[in-house]
């Protein structure tokens, strides 16, 4: 399972930082996209790190703001968010999948369940 912490409330204008820690696997093999859902909406990617060229791909919307990194084991990715905006606000979920199409993962094999990133004025 994939297990998601790091949510919570914050100004616009301020960061974040998402964990997401693989359990009982190491995300070595996996391609790892990040996902965004607010109610009422479809589930919208975020960024997808594929692992078949090591390419990471930006939803516009986040480009220049949001980055993602791994730590050395494998086993935890995280999502660095900076310079929140209202429209930020979502629950945001962690997916490890075979490949990526732009900035969507999928085939996906593990989620997150989710953490709530809310932004405030």
């Amino acid at each position: 399972q994939l297990v998601e912490s790091g949510g919570g409330l914050v100004q616009a204008g301020g960061s974040l930082r998402l964990s997401c820690a693989a359990s009982g696997f190491t995300l070595k093999q996996y391609s790892i996209a990040w996902f965004r859902e607010v109610p009422g909406q479809e589930r919208e990617g975020v960024l997808c790190f594929d692992r078949r060229d090591g390419s990471t791909n930006y939803a516009d919307f986040v480009k220049g703001r949001f980055t993602m990194s791994r730590d050395n084991a494998e086993k935890t990715a995280y999502l660095q968010m900076n310079s929140l905006n209202l429209e930020d606000t979502a629950v945001y979920y962690c997916a490890a999948g075979y490949y990526c199409r732009g900035f969507r993962g999928y085939e996906i094999d593990y989620w997150g369940q989710g953490t709530q990133v809310s932004v405030s004025s």
